[in-house]
């Protein structure tokens, strides 16, 4: 089977705005299961949107990677003209969807390249690859990876650990090494957030943050990433809601023809897909409306308008644009031409049709997404060496630390309901019980003030999920976190500390820390990562 993409000029107007949107979906395969029913339309609507008035792509979140091999395959068959389809899945496609593989973030990439470059370069490498092999197996053919922002500010709520580092060189480093690594799979790489969004202390998903530097400051630490990665081939950029008054005074960058048009393309000579940041997101939603919002970012230089709250009014104000003169004819060929050269660059790397065919039996396709993922062992090999080489364990030789019966395991995470790395099995709650704490209690956003006074003394193991989370932060959790804390050294209750998350939040606990109280800190969260953290130290097997 071999795939038809269409001449631009065979398009009506409407269906060439309609190549650049992308839209939002629920990669549950059924409408009861849609968790965020303002942004995920039921199958219905979808399909409208994907056959009648031919968006260009999905971006999906939600699901099992089985369910999104059958949606994939479900959209792609609904569509005239083949899809983009992508997910952000900065650490690895279980990131988002179970049963893949779900890398430690990449700031652990970052840990290990202080001390050995090569290795870190390596991991990073096998990391983008095993994400595009697993994309593709079950449909994703956008990999919206890697970040390339330098996270130079502790306390940014938003970026965070999901930065490869703290430097241009080694963010450098190891973002390139990524993109190689992405294209040897055969997926598109998308570079983000332009023009960098490392040094912000306010998440744009809920605001809009300023980034206050000078040209030269920028031209230091916040382009030299993207300008590698354009070196390096990377297929797309995303830019940044964040108003950067010495690049524009008056518009934020995605909305902004001086920072993505005469900055990116003519300065910095980009002439890959230039996408939007999610255009629901409240530092671009809560100011512009969903139609001038659209309007702006294709005047700035925007290819791609990226899950606009609603798709057939982004259609409509952009082709309303256009028939009024405001947004030129040529201006929106020239992007769906970069649409459909991209879409038919992933058909050749990928035997013409393998990223975009609907086989006949869909068992095959499951089949081979099994394969693909289930079998590849050596991706797992790679998250147990990234989680060892950046763990940080402290095993003081007179510890704090000893079994006792009907110690307190408290978990402090945040939010339980929405908590996908805990559960009965989930190490971090079953392995302790083997060291005497075996009375597991739970805090998270939703759990009620407590009076400490009340609180029944007990040995305890303190376990703090604490990054990053967008549309959250992590400003309260952290707070939680540290009244739980002091109250336990106070009461002399704290034997041991693990940290899984924020290198950020364990620099703000150590200071405090006794050294008879041992403690570990990881980057990742998942349950491997919590089997390798306790086993060293509590010292008992990750299978028992």
């Amino acid at each position: 089977m071999s795939i038809s993409l269409p001449n631009p000029d065979g398009l009506s107007l409407a269906q060439q705005v309609a190549q650049m949107v992308v839209v939002r979906a629920s990669g549950h395969l059924f409408d009861h299961e849609i968790r965020y029913p303002l942004w995920e339309p039921p199958a219905a609507v979808l399909q409208r949107w994907i056959k009648e008035l031919g968006v260009g792509g999905v971006i999906l979140l939600g699901g099992s990677a089985a369910e999104i091999a059958l949606r994939s395959h479900q959209f792609q068959d609904w569509a005239t003209t083949p899809l983009l389809i992508c997910a952000d899945v900065e650490e690895g496609v279980g990131q988002r969807f179970s049963g893949a593989t779900w890398f430690p973030p990449p700031m652990a990439l970052a840990a290990i390249a202080q001390t050995d470059l090569e290795i870190a370069c390596r991991l990073s490498h096998q990391m983008g690859k095993v994400t595009a092999q697993e994309g593709l197996a079950i449909g994703l053919n956008w990999i919206l990876a890697p970040t390339v922002d330098v996270n130079n500010n502790p306390h940014n709520p938003v970026i965070n650990v999901r930065s490869f580092g703290e430097t241009p060189e080694i963010v450098i480093a190891l973002t390139t090494a990524f993109i190689a690594g992405v294209q040897s799979g055969g997926a598109l790489t998308v570079a983000k957030h332009f023009p960098g969004h490392g040094d912000t202390a306010i998440d744009s998903h809920l605001e809009l943050p300023t980034i206050p530097h000078d040209r030269d400051r920028l031209d230091q630490i916040e382009l030299p990433p993207f300008k590698a990665a354009i070196a390096a081939g990377v297929d797309s950029i995303m830019s940044a809601h964040l108003q950067i008054p010495a690049l524009d005074d008056q518009a934020p960058a995605t909305l902004s023809h001086s920072i993505l048009t005469d900055l990116l393309r003519a300065e910095l000579g980009f002439d890959g897909l230039v996408t939007t940041d999610a255009l629901v997101m409240g530092a671009i939603a809560n100011r512009y409306g969903t139609a001038e919002a659209c309007i702006l970012a294709v005047e700035a230089g925007a290819d791609i308008l990226l899950m606009p709250l609603e798709p057939e009014k982004a259609i409509g104000a952009v082709c309303e644009a256009v028939e009024s003169g405001r947004i030129s004819r040529e201006r929106i060929r020239a992007s769906v031409e970069r649409i459909l050269h991209a879409k038919s660059k992933i058909a050749k790397s990928n035997g013409n049709a393998a990223s975009f065919a609907t086989p006949h039996d869909l068992a095959v396709r499951l089949g081979q997404s099994n394969i693909a993922i289930g079998a590849e062992r050596s991706s797992e090999a790679a998250v147990q060496e990234i989680l060892q080489r950046s763990m940080q364990v402290h095993q003081p030789p007179l510890s704090r630390l000893n079994r006792s019966s009907g110690g307190r395991n408290l978990i402090v995470v945040d939010d339980m309901i929405d908590c996908d790395f805990l559960g009965r099995t989930a190490p971090a709650i079953a392995l302790p019980q083997h060291s005497g704490f075996t009375r597991v209690q739970i805090v998270d956003h939703h759990t009620p003030d407590v009076s400490f006074e009340s609180v029944k003394p007990q040995p305890t193991l303190l376990q703090l999920f604490i990054r990053g989370n967008p549309f959250r932060g992590s400003a309260g959790l952290t707070e939680t976190a540290q009244n739980w804390f002091e109250f336990l050294l106070y009461s002399d209750q704290l034997k041991a500390l693990v940290i899984y998350g924020s290198p950020y939040v364990l620099e703000q606990f150590i200071p405090k820390l006794p050294s008879d109280v041992p403690y570990v800190f990881t980057y990742g969260q998942m349950q491997s990562a919590q089997a390798i953290a306790l086993s060293a130290l509590l010292k008992v097997d990750q299978t028992s």
